[in-house]
């Protein structure tokens, strides 16, 4: 398997999973856009929306980056607000302007981040980022909001490889969680093995850690862009701070979420909870 962490790789997975998520809309009837999701407020035509607004401003960051840092303080103080009001003014259009709209902008920062010299690093809602970075988070909101989109239209999606870079932002946010939570991170790594889509072992974290967390690797992602309640999901942890985490993973920027209730019967969830909290996990995603 190629490097999950190089940077043409994610790129390519990033585009992948653009175009698989485009596949599911493409031919939705005007009605089925304004189908409401189960992010609270927000039909299938703000979730589209949301995801070409942010590559704008990706775009922003990456070709003026002046320009980006100049609205950042007054998007930092009211990021839920300002996220609602991106995704609201891109759910306005017609459909196909939308579907246009998104397609041109993220064909776009694709053609850009391939483009870009190794090490240069852009402002975010965070850290500084770099090219792996900025397109792992793009890829996981896509397959994040991808998620919600799938569930509107019971649509049960087939994990894909590309889930890895999902895992990778989940777990190096770990210290992250923590901190929205106003926990102090834990001194010790964790051991988190993740069962692939193949069926082969994805694993993190010194051999004999005593803080483990195992299960499959699309439970482990959709608990961390909180899209399952952790009860819906089949994760086990060892340790209390393990254990602690997989109440509180967290891969996106902003505040902590509120997540998704429990599902009534055994199984995934699809039960309403917020969205995830804005661009492209800002701060946990550091590659």
């Amino acid at each position: 398997m190629p490097d999950p962490r190089s940077v043409r790789t994610v790129l390519d997975d990033l585009r992948a999973e653009s175009d698989a998520l485009d596949g599911l809309v493409a031919g939705l009837d005007p009605a089925r856009w304004a189908l409401p999701t189960p992010a609270e407020g927000w039909t299938v035509a703000h979730q589209i929306g949301h995801l070409a607004w942010t590559d704008r401003r990706a775009l922003l960051a990456v070709e003026d980056p002046d320009g980006f840092a100049r609205g950042l303080g007054d998007a930092l103080a009211r990021l839920d607000a300002y996220v609602d009001d991106g995704a609201r003014a891109s759910a306005g259009l017609a459909p196909a302007a939308l579907l246009e709209n998104w397609r041109t902008g993220r064909s776009r920062l694709w053609a850009v981040l391939t483009g870009l010299p190794p090490g240069v690093r852009f402002p975010w809602y965070g850290p500084p980022m770099s090219t792996a970075s900025m397109a792992t988070g793009r890829l996981m909101e896509t397959w994040a909001h991808g998620e919600d989109i799938a569930d509107t239209l019971g649509v049960r999606r087939a994990p894909t490889a590309r889930l890895r870079h999902v895992a990778r932002i989940g777990i190096r946010a770990r210290d992250f969680a923590f901190g929205l939570h106003g926990r102090p991170a834990p001194a010790e790594e964790f051991r988190v093995e993740l069962t692939a889509p193949d069926g082969s072992l994805w694993t993190y974290g010194p051999p004999d850690a005593r803080q483990r967390v195992y299960g499959p690797a699309l439970d482990f992602c959709l608990l961390a862009v909180q899209r399952r309640h952790r009860d819906d999901l089949a994760l086990r942890a060892e340790g209390q701070d393990a254990d602690a985490w997989l109440s509180i993973a967290q891969a996106f920027a902003g505040p902590p979420g509120k997540g998704r209730a429990p599902s009534p019967v055994p199984g995934p969830s699809a039960s309403p909870g917020r969205r995830d909290s804005g661009p492209s996990a800002g701060r946990s995603s550091r590659g």
